[in-house]
């Protein structure tokens, strides 16, 4: 089985429909965040403080090489690997991606729960997402197939993506 990969900005749901997924398709989660925070011993929001985020993005283009290499797993990455189109080529060579969107609402309702986001520590987050989506978004379009999160379950989009996996084996 090809892997599963879910990109999209942050707060649209990669974690959770992740997992979801694990679950009905009896396989392994792998967050490339998680991943990193493991091998660097410290957490995202350090990396970002103390190297800066191009020395993130090393880093991070470097654990999504390795593991896109394994199969059957679902991975679920950052909000900006697809910055990279190195990462994408990754990817797409040994999975079927999909890109999760939601609107600048959706993302700050789901996002202020957590103090872990580096990149929406300002003092104007909406504005923040905003602009991070109008430059991001041509990365998403081509990154892979578009799901829209908004207004369905993870449940239904887990569904969604696995029906779209059983016609593109």
């Amino acid at each position: 089985m090809k892997n599963i990969v879910l990109t999209g900005f942050m707060g649209t749901g990669k974690t959770t429909i992740g997992k979801a997924l694990a679950r009905m398709l009896h396989t392994r989660l792998v967050d490339v965040d998680e991943e990193i925070e493991s091998a660097q011993k410290m957490t995202i929001n350090d990396i970002f403080k103390i190297y800066g985020e191009q020395h993130f993005r090393d880093i991070e283009t470097a654990m999504i090489k390795k593991l896109a290499q394994e199969r059957g797993i679902i991975i679920s990455t950052g909000g900006g690997s697809v910055l990279r189109d190195e990462n994408m080529v990754a990817l797409k060579e040994n999975g079927i991606v999909f890109c999760l969107n939601a609107d600048a609402e959706t993302i700050l309702e789901r996002t202020s729960r957590h103090e872990d986001r580096p990149l929406l520590k300002v003092e104007n987050p909406k504005e923040k997402i905003n602009e991070l989506l109008a430059c991001r978004r041509p990365f998403y379009e081509k990154a892979g197939i578009m799901i829209e999160t908004g207004n369905k379950s993870p449940l239904e989009i887990a569904q969604e993506i696995m029906e779209t996996v059983k016609w593109r084996k």
